[in-house]
């Protein structure tokens, strides 16, 4: 079982550096690498999740490199409404709970 079970728990196993555990689904292990500042392999790892939860993730990432129109586009793929720069941490705690009940 895996001892990430919360987005606090996502958000501290990131923080605490490393690697991602190997156990993470894709978009879990995006998720991880985005607040690990460790946006191209998140991006890289987003993109190829084939998924609206993959461009949902995809959207934010383009929103955090300040890319919002490309965002935008991802946002609408995936179903959803592209939030402001200032909700970035919220956003991405909004995707990280959705990504968890999906694993």
């Amino acid at each position: 079982m895996s001892e990430i079970q919360s987005v606090e728990d996502l958000a501290a196993s990131a923080e605490a550096g490393g690697e991602p555990p190997a156990e993470l689904s894709g978009a879990v292990k995006a998720l991880w690498l985005t607040k690990a500042d460790r946006w191209d392999v998140a991006h890289d790892v987003a993109q190829d999740l084939g998924s609206k939860l993959g461009d949902w993730i995809h959207g934010l990432l383009h929103l955090i490199e300040g890319d919002t129109g490309n965002s935008a586009y991802w946002y609408s793929r995936a179903g959803q409404s592209q939030p402001a720069t200032t909700d970035i941490e919220s956003e991405w705690e909004k995707i990280a709970r959705a990504a968890l009940a999906d694993s």
